[in-house]
């Protein structure tokens, strides 16, 4: 099935993100090391943000390491640490040919100092482009992000910048890592594993999720027009009920 020909247009999300899982567990089936897994995911990334970009998906956030990923093998960490430099580097003339501009959330500056140099020169590079908006979650938590807005408002109320009653969804927006970023209408994760990991917590409150068993260096552009396709046959509702939705303004 051609699923991008099928998407209807008008009813495409405006920002999806996506849990690339399964590295390297398709990396063991293929007898190779994790960091292959890894590093042939890049092309999946590139596959995914081709996609977003052609039917106009305006924010695709990326979970690509997360604060629990420091625990895994120091081999394979400074490996990401490496692949993450030189794919950042290698990237920034094709994102500015296709009109991609780069932002991140999660705590960078806990990140090796070359990811940090890379990472604001591609900020910077692409800062003026105005097609999709590619942000990477790096050394990033949910959890930690949900706790630092609560310090960031809780100081506010302290110093008497704000008031009890000010405290709404939106003050609690503009303090997370995504101010000024719409919430997820669609997250998708690879790989078969049903579970949300500790990822934008707070913004994932009403998304649509998909999971697939399709591990994530196997993920092309139709496993996004798919995914894309499945969310426009669901009903979002909001709390409502069907009939509330589909009555005649």
């Amino acid at each position: 099935m051609n699923y991008k020909e099928k998407l209807e247009t008008d009813n495409i999300p405006e920002h999806v993100a996506i849990i690339m899982d399964g590295n390297g567990r398709w990396a063991k089936e293929k007898g190779e090391m994790r960091l292959f897994g890894h590093a042939t995911g890049v092309e999946s990334v590139r596959e995914a943000l081709t996609a977003a970009s052609e039917v106009k998906v305006k924010y695709l956030t990326l979970y690509a390491f997360s604060t629990e990923n420091w625990n895994r093998p120091k081999a394979e960490v400074d490996g990401l640490m490496d692949l993450l430099v030189n794919t950042i580097a290698n990237e920034i003339e094709s994102l500015n040919n296709n009109d991609v501009r780069l932002l991140t959330i999660g705590n960078t500056n806990d990140l090796p100092e070359s990811c940090r140099v890379e990472l604001l020169r591609a900020i910077e590079k692409t800062k003026d482009n105005k097609g999709t908006v590619l942000v990477l979650a790096l050394n990033y938590s949910a959890k930690l992000e949900i706790k630092q807005a609560i310090k960031n408002i809780a100081t506010k109320y302290k110093n008497g910048d704000i008031e009890l009653e000010d405290i709404d969804d939106e003050l609690i927006h503009q303090n997370l890592y995504t101010a000024g970023i719409p919430d997820p209408e669609l997250m998708i994760r690879t790989s078969g594993e049903i579970r949300i990991s500790n990822f934008l917590l707070w913004q994932l409150a009403y998304s649509e999720l998909h999971f697939t068993p399709v591990f994530w260096p196997d993920f092309k552009k139709e496993d996004f027009y798919r995914a894309i396709y499945e969310y426009q046959t669901r009903e979002r509702r909001f709390g409502m009920i069907g009939e509330q939705l589909n009555e005649p303004e």
